[in-house]
């Protein structure tokens, strides 16, 4: 059990004390701090002794944060979690009761609740688009509707379960998630890397987790937005067939229109950032997103090579993920 802490003293403790409630037998958790200041590391070393703590001394990001986590887990399996999560008592062993029933499973996808509305998603898995974007499946329905064990794309980073066996056969390097996307769409891009090696999915609907969304980052920040943008057109450079990435030019467009569309319409993530942003602010943001992922797109292409290289589905595969677990342009873009 892996948990990233950057600053979570308000939250972290709960998270904490969930996993110690756990009925999974000799449960290992490990916190990774990425340089956090606000005494939250000394308070889980007070109150958790039998926690191993890492300090990594800087804020790392998502990505290369867990892989310090990853590397020093000990299990045949290892879930990643957010720190602004509280697993109820069943969820560990409720995914790895899942993951065991076929061994094509290299990862489960728990079932993610809002922690001030439990009756609505987060994410059950999540879905993904054909110009590299991701959202968490089922987000802000309601729970009950997602009650079925079934497979699904990949879990959400906020807490899935994943297999040593997988998460060694997907690495490029020494790493497992790719540390240049710091944060946010990590776990689409594992996603992607586990697909095109045959790797499977299994959603678990018993293994609740409740979340405080975004309390870790903010919840509609340029941050974010930046690296949401940017990283998912990293993505698609690294995974997707040249027709698929052709394809995904026209919805991110049709994307662009629903969420400009949603900003002047108040609706959505872009409603939201436009309630304390300018719309000329969001567009400088795609922007410098646009610039970045262009600057860095050698070194995708150079991770696509080693990739593609150890593929082992066909492009019209790949096609048929995306139309398994796909979501339409409109419907991401207008999503909370």
């Amino acid at each position: 059990m892996v948990v990233l802490n950057w600053n979570g003293r308000d939250y972290v403790l709960p998270c904490l004390d969930s996993l110690c409630a756990q009925d999974y037998p000799d449960l290992e958790i490990i916190v990774v701090d990425n340089g956090s200041t606000d005494g939250s590391v000394d308070l889980i070393k007070g109150r958790y002794p039998q926690i191993a703590v890492i300090e990594n001394g800087a804020n790392l990001g998502f990505a290369a944060g867990n892989n310090v986590g990853i590397r020093r887990a000990s299990g045949d399996c290892v879930v990643i979690l957010n720190p602004d999560t509280e697993p109820a008592a069943g969820a560990v062993s409720a995914m790895r009761r899942a993951i065991e029933k076929d061994r094509r499973y290299g990862a489960c996808a728990s079932k993610i609740l809002l922690k001030f509305e439990p009756d609505l998603l987060d994410a059950a898995g999540i879905v993904v688009c054909p110009d590299g974007l991701s959202i968490g499946r089922g987000r802000l329905e309601a729970g009950a509707r997602y009650g079925r064990e079934e497979e699904v794309f990949f879990g959400s980073g906020c807490c899935v379960m994943c297999r040593r066996e997988m998460l060694e056969d997907i690495k490029v390097g020494d790493d497992y998630f790719d540390e240049s996307f710091f944060m946010y769409a990590d776990d689409t891009d594992l996603g992607w890397r586990a697909s095109l090696r045959g790797w499977r999915c299994i959603y678990a609907p018993d293994a609740l987790v409740y979340h405080l969304h975004s309390a870790s980052s903010e919840g509609y920040s340029p941050i974010k937005a930046f690296l949401v943008e940017r990283n998912r057109i990293w993505l698609q450079v690294k995974y997707f067939p040249l027709m698929t990435i052709c394809r995904g030019q026209v919805f991110t467009a049709l994307r662009y229109f629903f969420q400009a569309y949603g900003a002047f319409a108040g609706r959505g993530a872009p409603g939201e950032f436009s309630k304390e942003r300018s719309k000329g602010e969001l567009a400088a943001i795609l922007l410098r997103a646009w610039a970045s992922a262009l600057a860095g797109l050698p070194a995708a292409l150079k991770k696509r090579r080693v990739i593609q290289k150890r593929r082992k589905i066909s492009p019209g595969e790949i096609s048929g993920l995306l139309r398994k677990y796909g979501v339409g342009a409109r419907e991401i873009a207008l999503k909370g």
